[in-house]
């Protein structure tokens, strides 16, 4: 089917080789638009149809739903039949990286690399590696061959907002959706069925700057914010006692005071305050809930300076992730690797695929002690059994199993 894409460590080796770095900082922010290209371009030579789908306001970001469906459900979509599409399976990962300090490595890190039996790069392990294999996993396969659809997502800006999975509601196609999904973050090849979530919250505190001979010449933000930083620490401890999930290595939520800033010169009375929290809540703890307890507990701490007080998100957050060790992908992913399911503290995609119905199962072939890493890489020892591990996935829901559970 037309010319032979390249091998495996080619296909990984032109994804690193194409910027896509997202950000919360613009000056850092870029386009994914040139991987996703790539990618649709790979998998229509492999008989995909490729849907490029641009974030709104973003021309330069997009999403990528690749489908290979059986020839049955593509003559029923002709007929327009609202049941077909459905079952299947979705491999799923994001194309963007983050920033990365090329100083502090020891090879570039938009060029792949070879060494000590690891391949280096920026995305190797997070997660443009899993792209990679995905694709070598479904070279071969025909609609032929099918008995549920075959889908390949590749999203944008996974690392600042997940915007992409986000969009995802209003751009994914209605005649197709899987009803299983696996997204390769890295977790070792090991099952991962639950996340905590993940909340960052900007906390601002306003004040009025003036000579600091006089106090009585301005309004000090920093002393309502040490009020504010012992409730964060009480509230932090009632946390941790009141939820708890053993399931996780760090079995409560955790919360983090990341940075803070706060006026200019010592001998000016500090105008304004401002300090970023981050917040991993358990499945279960409602993401607007502790943003209401948030600012009930800080406005109560405040008092009167409460009216300077000014929150905001820094993100839209992320809800955690509970897939039932119940279902079947869960259950095969077991079968597969060996290993029981686990609960990881990082937050993932799923839970936006899980809206759209689908069972998601978090399992990835790199380390998440080298993501976000100067010297990111990938165990060339991991390559050909996580291929296997792939197949294995597609031959159990798209070549055995008829296409007969309706999503969500």
């Amino acid at each position: 089917m037309g010319q032979e894409l390249p091998d495996l460590k080619q296909l990984l080796a032109e994804l690193i080789a194409t910027p896509s770095v997202s950000s919360v900082d613009p000056q850092h922010d870029q386009g994914n638009r040139e991987v996703i290209e790539l990618l649709a371009g790979w998998l229509e030579e492999l008989g995909f149809d490729c849907q490029v789908t641009s974030l709104p306001g973003q021309a330069h970001k997009a999403n990528l739903i690749a489908a290979l469906e059986p020839a049955a459900v593509d003559s029923a979509r002709a007929d327009n039949a609202s049941d077909t599409g459905r079952g299947g399976l979705a491999l799923c990962g994001h194309t963007d990286t983050v920033p990365c300090n090329p100083e502090l490595w020891q090879s570039d890190p938009f060029t792949l690399s070879e060494r000590d039996g690891r391949l280096y790069g920026l995305g190797t392990t997070d997660m443009k590696g899993f792209l990679a294999l995905a694709v070598e996993a479904v070279k071969g396969l025909a609609a032929e061959q099918l008995t549920a659809p075959l889908v390949l997502l590749a999203s944008a800006d996974e690392e600042s907002g997940m915007a992409g999975a986000r969009a995802l509601e209003q751009s994914w196609p209605t005649y197709i959706r899987p009803r299983q999904a696996l997204i390769g973050e890295p977790t070792a090849n090991s099952p991962v069925h639950m996340h905590k979530g993940m909340m960052m919250e900007a906390l601002h505190i306003a004040g009025r700057s003036g000579h600091s001979s006089n106090p009585e010449l301005g309004r000090n933000a920093l002393e309502p914010m040490s009020r504010v930083l012992q409730e964060l620490l009480d509230w932090r401890e009632e946390l941790r006692a009141r939820y708890r999930d053993e399931r996780f290595a760090v079995p409560y939520p955790t919360l983090n005071l990341g940075h803070i800033h706060g006026g200019d010169n010592p001998n000016r009375i500090c105008g304004s305050a401002e300090l970023h929290i981050d917040l991993r809540p358990l499945p279960g703890m409602a993401p607007e809930q502790l943003r209401a307890e948030l600012r009930d507990r800080l406005q109560g701490a405040l008092g009167d300076a409460a009216t300077d007080l000014t929150i905001r998100s820094l993100s839209v957050g992320q809800p955690p992730l509970e897939t039932p060790r119940s279902a079947p992908i869960i259950e095969l992913a077991e079968r597969l690797t060996g290993h029981p399911a686990k609960a990881v503290a990082f937050a993932t995609e799923a839970p936006y695929l899980a809206e759209l119905g689908m069972d998601v199962l978090v399992l990835g072939p790199g380390d998440i002690e080298c993501a976000h890493q100067p010297d990111e890489s990938l165990a060339v020892e991991r390559l050909q059994p996580s291929i296997e591990l792939l197949r294995g996935f597609i031959r159990h829901f798209c070549m055995e199993e008829a296409p007969n559970h309706a999503a969500g």
